[in-house]
C-alpha cells in the first residue's frame, strides 16, 4: 500500500467554487488520491476512496481536536446525515471504474453528559474521522437508526469495489 500525496483540504477548498455536491466532492477526492499514486506506478492497478460527510448539503471535514469533535457531534444530535463514500480504480493510466455510495445514518438525540462519556471512551480516534465516530467501534452507541450499506459507512464501497476489480480481471472470482 502507498500513501497518497494529495492535500485533502487543499483540494476541497479548490472543489469549493465549483459548488459541487457532496457525493461528487467523494468521487474527486478518490480519484485525485488514485492518480496521485498512479502517477508513479505506471502497470499497476490502483484503487482511491474518499468519504464525505454531508450535513444539510455542506461537506464535513475530520475534525482538527476533540472540542471540534464536541461541536460535530452536538451538531449532529437529533438529526440525520449521509456518508458519502467513493472509489477510483486506475489501471494503465486512466480510471476504469469509480463508483459512489450513500448511507444515512440518524444521531440520537444526546446530552453534553453523552457526549463526554462518549469522547472520553473513543480518545483521540474521534479526531481520524468525519464526524468523530467510528461505527465499528463506541460510535454505534450514537445512533437511532441507519441506512445503508456497512463498507460504505466504514469507507469503502466494497462490493461495487470487487465487482470492478472481477471485471478488471485484477482479482480472479
Amino acid at each position: 500500500m502507498r500513501q497518497h500525496a494529495v492535500d485533502e483540504r487543499a483540494l476541497e477548498a479548490e472543489l469549493a467554487p465549483r459548488q459541487l455536491v457532496p457525493r461528487a466532492t467523494a468521487a474527486a477526492l478518490a480519484e485525485a488520491k488514485a492518480r496521485s499514486v498512479a502517477d508513479g506506478l505506471p502497470d499497476a492497478i490502483v484503487i482511491g476512496a474518499d468519504q464525505v460527510l454531508d450535513f444539510e448539503g455542506e461537506v464535513w471535514s475530520k475534525p482538527r481536536s476533540v472540542e471540534e469533535a464536541r461541536d460535530q457531534l452536538a451538531r449532529l444530535s437529533g438529526r440525520s446525515h449521509r456518508l458519502h463514500s467513493a472509489f477510483a480504480v486506475i489501471a494503465d493510466g486512466r480510471v476504469r471504474a469509480r463508483a459512489v455510495r450513500s448511507a444515512r445514518l440518524a444521531v440520537r438525540p444526546l446530552t453534553a453528559l453523552d457526549i463526554d462519556l462518549y469522547l472520553d471512551a473513543a480518545g483521540a480516534a474521534v479526531t481520524t474521522t468525519v464526524g468523530a465516530y467510528q461505527l465499528e467501534g463506541h460510535g454505534v452507541r450514537l445512533f437511532e437508526r441507519i441506512e445503508g450499506d456497512y463498507f460504505t459507512i466504514l469507507g469503502l464501497p466494497l462490493l461495487p469495489l470487487l465487482a470492478a476489480l472481477r471485471r478488471l480481471e485484477a482479482i480472479p472470482w
